[in-house]
Parts: C-alpha cells; structure tokens; sequence
C-alpha cells in the first residue's frame, strides 16, 4: 500500500510540473466528444477522451503492477 501511495504522489508531482505542457494537449477537444451549444446553455460530453485516457491509465497499471 504504501508503495502505491508514493508512487501515486510522484506522477501527481510529476504532471503537476509538466502541465504547462500537458493543458496544450488535445485532449477534451477529440472528434467524438459530444458538444450541445445553445443560447444560455452548454453540454459537453467527453466521449472519446473518457476511453482514450481510460486506455492510457489501463496500460499504465498494467505496466505498473508487473514491477
């Protein structure tokens, strides 16, 4: 358990410190993401970025949980 949280608290760290990077990304702006403008409101539905980042952490733990 232990071992999981310091490793949590480092990529937290770490994608603290790249997000002047990462925010450029284009992430949340993917062909798929459902996008409803009208006058006074907005709905926005991330369908492609929620698997993609769903595929993204997947590997990771994957990756992770071998080690």
């Amino acid at each position: 358990m232990a071992r999981t949280l310091i490793l949590l608290g480092v990529l937290l760290v770490a994608a603290g410190l790249l997000w002047p990077w990462l925010k450029n990304l284009p992430l949340g702006r993917l062909p798929g993401d459902i996008i409803i403008s009208r006058e006074n409101f907005r709905f926005y539905f991330p369908v492609t970025t929620s698997i993609v980042v769903s595929i993204i952490l997947s590997l990771l733990l994957w990756i992770f949980r071998k080690f």
